[in-house]
């Protein structure tokens, strides 16, 4: 090796060891540069959120999980549609049973998170979400399925983010197009063709009520099933879905 290169190695490697020591003597340098780098990275997000009213997504957190998990073989797919042609029943449907107060809240639904938390600390497990729709969104654009109480943390700070920057037409619009339905399958959308073979515009109320049933564990249910829980939850949306307002 070139003698030069080996001079200009051992410099580097003298100029990181010596930062590394000065930062190592002072904790507070380094607690404020732990701070600054957990707000940057807790804000990264907000650089995008405005511009949900403006362009539809494509691709999301849990969509490249996905792909991910399946070694790229393929990508899920989606078909983006626009609030106004998304059927009243499915909207209701989903305020109905995934967000009860989506109407009322700033993207936290307080009340439901602290009886989940509850919850989950006396099974010793997560075992209720306690997520709201504007949470469900912030989870699936940006971060994944994984369970933690960090993510969890981020989640409410992103939703709480979007409920400032976008409406609540653009909040459900965003939701209703990503959300997972099944095997490769994202948004009501593609759902609507993959299960029963029809474009959004033509789906039924009972089939936008199995749509939504399935939200909880997609990857366990098909809309199509006639499996007791499917129907059990199909009912609850039908007669729930008409009392829920929506944006």
């Amino acid at each position: 090796m070139n003698n030069s290169i080996i001079q200009k190695r051992f410099e580097l490697e003298e100029i990181f060891e010596r930062f590394y020591h000065s930062f190592q003597s002072k904790p507070k340098i380094k607690s404020i540069f732990i701070f600054f780098f957990v707000v940057f990275y807790l804000s990264i997000p907000g650089f995008h959120i405005p511009t949900l009213e403006i362009f539809s997504t494509r691709i999301s957190g849990v969509m490249e999980q996905r792909a991910l998990q399946n070694y790229f073989i393929y990508f899920p797919s989606q078909d983006w549609i626009d609030y106004d042609s998304m059927p009243i029943s499915a909207k209701q449907g989903a305020i109905a049973m995934e967000d009860g107060s989506f109407m009322h809240h700033k993207g936290i639904d307080w009340v439901n998170l602290n009886a989940s938390m509850r919850a989950n600390k006396r099974r010793g497990k997560i075992v209720r979400g306690g997520s709201t729709i504007t949470m469900q969104l912030a989870k699936n654009i940006y971060f994944t399925t994984s369970r933690n109480y960090f993510r969890k943390a981020k989640e409410i700070l992103v939703a709480m983010r979007m409920e400032k920057e976008i409406s609540k037409k653009e909040i459900l619009e965003q939701y209703l197009n990503i959300i997972e339905l099944g095997n490769g399958v994202f948004g009501i959308g593609e759902a609507s063709n993959q299960y029963f073979n029809r474009d959004i515009e033509r789906l039924t109320r009972e089939q936008a009520a199995r749509l939504i049933a399935v939200i909880p564990s997609p990857l366990k249910n098909k809309p199509t099933d006639n499996r007791s829980l499917v129907l059990s939850r199909k009912g609850r949306v039908l007669a729930r879905m008409s009392s829920a307002e929506i944006p």
